[in-house]
């Protein structure tokens, strides 16, 4: 499948809103022929000096348009896609595009998984200090957790490519494991800073039968 492209360097994943400013005179041209066509596009990601997957999006709504035509818009991701062609500008169009190749997602986890993410999430925010807001089992997938974890943009590209629910949750709880550890040990450090320059008792060590050897 060919489709319009718009590189940038951003990741979206399936079923999260994409609010975008058009203001380049090619992408312009691509969101009223999205208008027109009913066309979807494509935003490969751009990365490592390059692009090879993106994510499919459709646009839902041109929220504002200004006098100079420049254009606040509103998309919705729809699938992930590995590219395998890509021409700077389609036949009599401003823009990019190229030919795609749709991935397979499966949804194949179990609902223990589900929840020892949660739990790993809700902890984490605890940690943080952060108001967290449940999410019930049935509605729950890593989609809508990916963007609030901190995770670096190579990470978040990792799990883009990822087919399998199971192991984009693997991933995402090594992740907050990990983040934990780290975060116990700087608290566990402010504490030790927070000590330092405050008289303390101690007990006396007792010597009799000390060895030395």
């Amino acid at each position: 499948m060919t489709l319009p492209f718009f590189p940038l360097q951003s990741i979206f994943f399936p079923g999260e809103t994409v609010p975008l400013h058009i203001f380049e005179e090619r992408y312009k041209q691509l969101i009223r022929d999205c208008r027109k066509e009913a066309l979807t596009f494509g935003i490969p990601v751009y990365i490592n000096n390059g692009i090879a997957y993106g994510t499919e999006v459709q646009l839902v709504e041109v929220v504002t348009t200004y006098e100079s035509g420049e254009m606040d818009v509103v998309c919705v991701a729809r699938q992930v896609f590995k590219v395998e062609t890509f021409e700077n500008q389609l036949d009599g169009k401003l823009y990019a595009g190229g030919k795609v190749t749709f991935l397979e997602n499966i949804y194949d986890a179990d609902d223990e998984t589900k929840k020892k993410v949660l739990a790993g999430i809700e902890e984490l925010y605890h940690m943080m200090e952060v108001p967290f807001t449940d999410i019930p089992l049935d509605k729950f997938h890593s989609f809508v957790l990916i963007h609030k974890m901190g995770l670096s943009m190579e990470q978040e590209y990792e799990l883009l490519l990822m087919t399998r629910e199971s192991e984009r949750l693997a991933y995402i709880l090594e992740h907050l494991r990990s983040t934990m550890v780290v975060l116990k040990e700087v608290d566990r450090t402010k504490k030790t800073i927070e000590l330092n320059g405050h008289f303390k008792n101690f007990d006396p060590l007792d010597f009799k039968g000390l060895d030395i050897g």
